[in-house]
């Protein structure tokens, strides 16, 4: 993990833009940008936050770990996001309950504990920002627990690909990693990529899944 200084990420933050000069130029001072190599675990159960990360560049994966192994993932954080699970640690003084995993190189902006506490504390503009992402975020988690407790597994999976394939016909994945952004067993996972090949929608190979009916995934997961 490198660290050095961009006197710019502000302007990537609506939110943080429309900051008072002194408060945006504390921030620039007492911030700094740190790069992380894909692959990298940011931060994970037992570990308390020491920094607030505003993410310019990249994606970090946030995801449960059961104990028994069983993994899903609860949300991901993109360029010009901030992380909830590390805002909520920070208001609470808890320790992470879940881990950060960063799927691409990343580039975030680390703003030390005791001025987001300052902040969170003096700046009504600063609040209303991290407030609103935050509130965004939990309605999001509950859209996640909507899906896992209620939707249909065949019409989950047909959104996932859908979700995944960016718009191209090729999905780079396993039936392990689709079983974790889903929150099921791999096996279940596998049977239903099974239905889905017998019925010609997909073509499936070692670490692929092909879309074949796209309209057919559409429909189903409408």
């Amino acid at each position: 993990m490198t660290s050095k200084t961009d006197a710019t990420w502000l302007d990537r933050f609506a939110g943080l833009s429309r900051l008072e000069p002194p408060i945006k130029e504390l921030l620039l001072r007492r911030s700094q940008i740190i790069e992380v190599p894909a692959d990298t675990v940011i931060f994970g159960p037992g570990k308390s936050p020491e920094n607030m990360l505003f993410l310019l560049d990249g994606t970090v994966r946030v995801q449960q770990v059961s104990e028994s192994g069983r993994e899903i993932v609860l949300y991901r954080i993109n360029a010009g996001e901030s992380c909830v699970l590390t805002t909520a640690c920070l208001l609470a003084y808890d320790d992470y309950s879940a881990e950060g995993y960063a799927e691409t190189a990343v580039r975030a902006a680390a703003v030390p504990r005791q001025v987001f506490d300052d902040l969170v504390a003096q700046s009504k503009t600063f609040r209303q920002f991290v407030f609103s992402a935050f509130s965004k975020r939990i309605t999001d988690l509950f859209l996640v627990i909507d899906e896992v407790a209620f939707q249909r597994m065949d019409v989950r999976l047909a959104q996932k690909l859908i979700e995944l394939s960016h718009g191209e016909d090729t999905i780079e994945t396993t039936h392990q990693k689709l079983s974790v952004e889903l929150g099921t067993a791999r096996e279940v996972v596998s049977r239903q990529l099974q239905e889905f090949q017998r019925r010609g929608w997909v073509e499936q190979s070692r670490g692929t899944v092909r879309l074949l009916d796209r309209s057919a995934l559409s429909d189903l997961a409408a």
